[in-house]
């Protein structure tokens, strides 16, 4: 029987966005606070994602040496490193977080059966890697609050109760939204990216976290009026403001994923839920954020 197991590992290091081919002014235009000198540092956690086989002792892999090639092959090799120059690979391109889950990847390659690499730069933002030449998933993650009510207006109170429950209350209720927004693309081979960081955090601030933030959905949200602001509803809408603006930056806006509660979630794709989605479901990432990456 197949299956999918994830080993957790974390590292410190420091990096800069700098290219040498360009002056002061020019890097400071491209990459912002990530060009000053000396750089700055992050506690970055790494999933490694093994697929194979159970075999008879009930393993795919024994996580005490996959630990030991981890640290081996690379954690023991970026802690406490300046990353510019710890391996030949971010000479030539920068070790953004997409670049670097690539190289980790490239890494561990000949020693695991690896499925995915996913490596968290901070809470907000992620990178994941499935060893498909330089296509990367960039992941940001932000909040907004709302309120919304969840009631059809071609029906009666009593059957939007029946239908909705205490959602369909007349004067609504709130949430603290938490929302994901996944990018794909192609990873530029000087600058380590396949999307400007900056650009793509600002539009989803202009596009969806300002006009949404502190609203009342059924009201202050123009599209709203006619559509029930269900969290699948919110989604699809976000998914729709979006996909544009990332495509002009671009890439290619992947996945849309919003966390209305701990208990309620639903994620809506750029076009259609992929078929290749692993058999399966990992650990969600709120819960890798209690697990200690905060």
């Amino acid at each position: 029987m197949e299956c999918i197991i994830n080993r957790r590992a974390e590292f410190s290091a420091s990096h800069r966005y700098w290219l040498p081919e360009l002056g002061e002014a020019e890097n400071q235009l491209r990459f912002g606070v990530g060009a000053n000198f000396p750089g700055h540092g992050h506690n970055y956690v790494l999933y490694v994602s093994l697929i194979g086989d159970i075999d008879q002792y009930g393993m795919v892999q024994n996580l005490s040496e996959v630990k030991q090639v981890i640290k081996r092959e690379v954690t023991s090799q970026l802690s406490y490193c300046y990353l510019n120059d710890v391996w030949s690979e971010f000479q030539e391109t920068l070790p953004t977080t997409e670049n670097i889950a690539k190289v980790i990847w490239q890494r561990l390659a000949p020693h695991l059966p690896l499925v995915r690499i996913e490596l968290f730069e901070h809470p907000e933002l992620w990178a994941e890697y499935q060893g498909n030449n330089m296509e990367a998933f960039l992941t940001v993650s932000t909040h907004f609050s709302a309120a919304h009510r969840l009631a059809r207006p071609d029906l009666s109170y009593e059957e939007n109760c029946e239908i909705y429950g205490k959602c369909a209350r007349p004067n609504g209720h709130g949430h603290n939204y938490h929302l994901e927004v996944t990018v794909k693309g192609e990873i530029d081979p000087r600058t380590g990216m396949i999307i400007d960081l900056g650009d793509f955090q600002k539009a989803i601030d202009d596009l969806v976290v300002e006009p949404f933030d502190h609203t009342f959905l059924n009201k202050d949200i123009a599209y709203f009026a006619g559509v029930v602001p269900t969290a699948e509803n919110i989604a699809v809408h976000i998914r729709d403001l979006l996909q544009d603006a990332i495509a002009e930056l671009g890439a290619t806006l992947h996945k849309v994923k919003l966390i209305e509660s701990p208990n309620n979630s639903c994620e809506v794709y750029g076009n259609v839920i992929p078929s290749n989605l692993p058999p399966i479901q990992r650990v969600e990432n709120s819960e890798k954020v209690a697990a200690g990456i905060a």
